[in-house]
């Protein structure tokens, strides 16, 4: 009798003891999940930024800490600017902190990946001077030149999608008809048309609007 009671006792001292000598399970860290969400989302957006046929020239970063997506680099117009900051914005996004500086003087990324300026001092021709950049050695910028080059700038570009553009050019004048889908388009398109070798000026006569 004493052998069984003995035993009993035994029995639920260890059950009692065994909550005391068990190992907690480890919480998962939640800071190292959401560390690899934020790196898949930051380079989801550097793909959509590098991806856009406006943005691939200049060197735009992306930076994701707790769904924030923070933009920096250098970019030569405010389009170019907004447009940033509306592809930045993915699922996992809950703002967008676009910190993008706006430099007309901007250059574009060399094949070594430094900045280099597009605008060179170029050639003069015979009894005629022109803008840095405006034309090669011994070439003569024309009116025909300059309005295949604008066309040129304006086909395929995002920003200007949903846009009809007729451009005319006189005596290295550029002016521009037509629509644009935004008031951001319409800065961009001006910008973009001013950028081309040999323009002197660039009347804007655009209106913002849906395509007719």
């Amino acid at each position: 009798m004493k052998s069984v009671i003995l035993s009993v006792a035994c029995v639920v001292a260890l059950y009692a003891a065994a909550p005391a000598n068990a190992s907690p399970a480890s919480p998962a860290g939640p800071q190292a999940g959401a560390s690899t969400s934020d790196h898949a989302i930051d380079k989801k957006i550097e793909q959509r930024l590098h991806a856009n046929a406006s943005l691939r020239p200049y060197h735009v970063k992306a930076s994701v800490d707790g769904g924030i997506a923070t933009l920096t680099g250098t970019v030569r117009t405010d389009a170019q600017k907004a447009r940033a900051g509306q592809l930045a914005m993915v699922s996992g996004i809950t703002r967008v902190d676009n910190q993008i500086t706006v430099d007309p003087s901007a250059g574009t990324k060399g094949t070594t990946g430094k900045a280099v300026d597009k605008t060179k001092e170029g050639a003069k021709t015979v009894g005629e001077k022109t803008k840095e950049g405006a034309q090669k050695v011994g070439e003569e910028v024309t009116d025909g030149y300059i309005l295949t080059r604008v066309k040129g700038k304006f086909l395929g570009d995002d920003i200007l999608k949903g846009s009809d553009i007729n451009v005319d050019v006189d005596n290295h004048v550029v002016t521009l008809r037509g629509t644009v889908p935004t008031a951001a388009a319409r800065t961009h398109a001006v910008a973009q048309a001013k950028e081309v070798e040999g323009v002197k000026s660039v009347v804007d006569k655009l209106t913002i609007g849906p395509k007719k």
